[in-house]
């Protein structure tokens, strides 16, 4: 884990609806590590874990109910974890049949 205290720059595009000078990496953590497992590329994985702990990560991945399908599927395979380990699936349960188009 590093000690930075401030989100790279070039990750401020992932940030397009908040105020990305006013984030701060402990009090937002599961904001901003939600919101790059969710549209992050490859270098913010890599800063996300050289950020965080795998534990904090984990702990995020279990208990968002942001993260979108296909990156919760990618996480949850990574991290070894069951659907009801997971908050978001109950979100996605909740509205299968919500949108009928």
């Amino acid at each position: 884990m590093d000690s930075q205290t401030q989100i790279p720059e070039k990750f401020k595009k992932f940030f397009w609806d908040i105020e990305f000078e006013d984030l701060d990496i402990q009090r937002h953590k599961a904001f901003i590590i939600t919101r790059l497992l969710n549209f992050g590329d490859q270098d913010c994985i890599k800063w996300l874990f050289s950020t965080y702990s795998k534990g904090e990560i984990k702990d995020v991945v279990k208990n968002s109910r942001s993260l979108l399908k296909k990156p919760a599927r990618f996480w949850q395979l990574y991290f070894d974890l069951k659907e009801d380990e997971m908050r978001c699936f109950e979100v996605f349960k909740k509205m299968e049949g919500m949108f009928p188009f």
